[in-house]
C-alpha cells in the first residue's frame, strides 16, 4: 500500500511539482494539499496522511506553529522545507525542535527541473520518515529502556555492572536525520565539568552548522562551536564539523582539528566514517566513538578502524532512535560494545568516562 502524503505550501508552483514527484512513486500517493498551517491541521485530521512535506512561511499559520499543533493532536512525521540560509538554518532548527523528523533544501530550480536526484531523494526522505519514530518527535514521555551491551557477535545481553573505560581522550559522536534533536538532548544534560574534548558529525549543509553550533553553545554548559581549521581540541569544548568538508582529527601536538575540501566521490559531507578513521589512527584506544540516530550506514567503516585500533564504540538503541540506520549497521557489524538509550547517553559520558 502506497504512504499516504500531505503537501503543505502556500505556492501552487511548488506545491504542484512537489506532489508530481511524489506521485511519480508507485510507493507514494499524494492525498492532499494544503496552503497554511491551519488546512494542515484540519487535513490532518480528516485526511490521517502517514507523512507531511511542510513550508515554513505561509499566511494564516505558519509552518513551525501548524508542526507544534499536529504532534499535539494527531502525531506524524514531517518532512520541512527550508531555505539554505543561516536564518533558515535557524528556522529549521526550530521546526526539528517543534517535532519535525527532517529537512530539505527548498529549491526551486531544482524542483522546476524535476530531476531523477531529486525525485530520488525526496522519494528516500519520505521514505524515511514514515519509518521514524513518532513517539520520539511527538515528545512523547517513555520510560527508558533497559540498557544493553554487546557481545563480540553482536547480539545483546543485560547489561549489570559497568566498567570504566579509563584513559579516553576524545569523544566523536556521529549522527543524522534525528540528530539535532537528539544532540539538545544529550548536551541539555551533560555536566558543565566534563573534560574531555568531544568531536559532532552530523549530516547538514555547510550553511546549518553554525547555527546549530551557537544552538548549542546557548544551552549546553560546555562551549560549543563549529569546527575552524587548526582548532586545539580542549576539555570541556566542542566542535561541530562544518557543512559541506571533512573533518579529521590529529593527536600531535596536544590534539588538533583539521577542516578539508570533500572529495565529491564521498557521500556525506561531513562523513562520520572519515571523522571515526581519523580518531582509530591518531588516539585508537584513548578514543570513543558513539553512533546515534540517522539514515544510512555512515559511521561503520570507521567504526570498524577504530575497534581494529582498540577504541570503543556506543550506539543509540531502537526504541529511541527517529531512524535506526546508522546505529544499526554499526549493531549487526558486530563493532559496538554499549547500546544506550539516549536518555543515558549524556550519564554513561559524564560517569564511565
Amino acid at each position: 500500500m502506497a504512504l499516504k502524503v500531505l503537501v503543505v505550501d502556500d505556492s501552487g508552483f511548488f506545491r504542484r511539482r512537489v506532489t508530481d514527484i511524489i506521485n511519480a512513486d508507485a510507493n507514494l500517493e499524494v492525498i492532499g494539499v494544503a496552503e497554511n498551517g491551519l488546512q494542515a491541521i484540519e487535513l490532518n485530521e480528516s485526511l490521517k496522511p502517514d507523512v507531511i512535506t511542510m513550508d515554513y512561511e505561509m499566511p494564516v499559520m505558519d509552518g513551525i506553529t501548524a508542526v507544534r499543533k499536529i504532534m499535539a493532536s494527531r502525531p506524524v512525521p514531517v518532512l520541512m522545507f527550508s531555505s539554505l540560509t543561516f536564518e533558515g538554518a535557524r528556522v529549521t532548527l526550530d521546526a526539528l525542535d517543534a517535532g519535525a523528523v527532517d529537512f530539505l533544501p527548498k529549491n526551486f530550480d531544482a524542483i522546476a527541473r524535476n530531476s531523477a536526484s531529486i525525485r530520488k531523494l525526496l522519494a528516500e526522505k519520505i521514505q524515511a520518515v514514515a519509518r521514524g519514530s513518532l513517539k520520539a518527535n511527538a515528545k512523547a514521555v517513555q520510560p527508558a529502556p533497559t540498557r544493553v551491551t554487546q557481545t563480540p557477535s553482536g547480539s545483546s545481553a543485560d547489561e549489570g555492572p559497568r566498567e570504566k573505560l579509563r584513559g579516553i581522550e576524545l569523544v566523536v559522536i556521529g549522527t543524522s536525520t534525528g540528530g539535532p534533536a537528539a544532540l539538545q538532548k544529550i548536551f541539555k544534560t551533560l555536566p558543565s565539568n566534563f573534560n574531555k574534548p568531544i568531536v559532532i558529525v552530523q549530516h547538514m549543509p555547510a550553511s546549518f552548522t553554525s547555527a546549530f553550533a551557537e544552538r548549542l553553545n546557548n544551552l549546553s554548559g560546555l562551549t560549543v562551536k563549529e569546527a575552524q581549521e587548526g582548532d586545539v581540541l580542549r576539555p570541556g569544548h566542542v566542535y561541530v564539523a562544518p557543512g559541506g568538508k571533512q573533518l579529521i582529527v590529529d593527536r600531535r601536538q596536544g590534539g588538533s582539528v583539521h577542516i578539508l575540501d570533500s572529495d565529491e566521490r564521498v557521500s556525506y559531507r561531513p562523513s562520520v566514517d572519515i571523522a571515526l578513521a581519523s580518531a582509530a589512527k591518531h588516539y585508537g584506544s584513548k578514543a570513543l566513538g558513539v553512533v546515534l540516530t540517522g539514515m544510512g550506514a555512515d559511521g561503520r567503516e570507521g567504526a570498524r578502524l577504530l575497534k581494529q585500533a582498540g577504541g570503543h564504540l556506543w550506539a543509540q538503541d531502537e526504541a529511541s532512535c527517529v531512524i535506526y540506520g546508522m546505529p544499526m549497521a554499526v549493531v549487526n557489524a558486530g563493532l559496538v560494545d554499549s547500546v544506550v538509550s539516549l536518555d543515558q547517553v549524556s550519564e554513561r559520558l559524564s560517569k564511565d568516562i
